[in-house]
C-alpha cells in the first residue's frame, strides 16, 4: 500500500468542518435574509401590482 489511511484524522476533520460550516450559516444566513436590498424591492413589487391592479380596472 503506497500510504496509510486514518480514518480517525479523516472523522475529525469532517466533524470539525461542519462544526464550522455551521456555525456559520446563520450569520450569512441573517446577513442574506435581511439586507436592506430584499425589504425595498418587496415594497417596489407592491407598488408596481398595484399600479397594475388600478389599470386593470379602469380599462374594465
Amino acid at each position: 500500500m503506497p500510504h496509510r489511511t486514518r480514518p480517525m484524522a479523516a472523522l475529525l476533520l469532517f466533524t470539525g468542518l461542519n462544526v464550522v460550516l455551521v456555525s456559520t450559516i446563520s450569520p450569512v444566513y441573517d446577513y442574506v435574509c435581511f439586507h436592506p436590498y430584499w425589504e425595498r424591492r418587496r415594497v417596489e413589487l407592491h407598488l408596481e401590482r398595484e399600479v397594475s391592479m388600478r389599470k386593470g380596472s379602469l380599462s374594465a
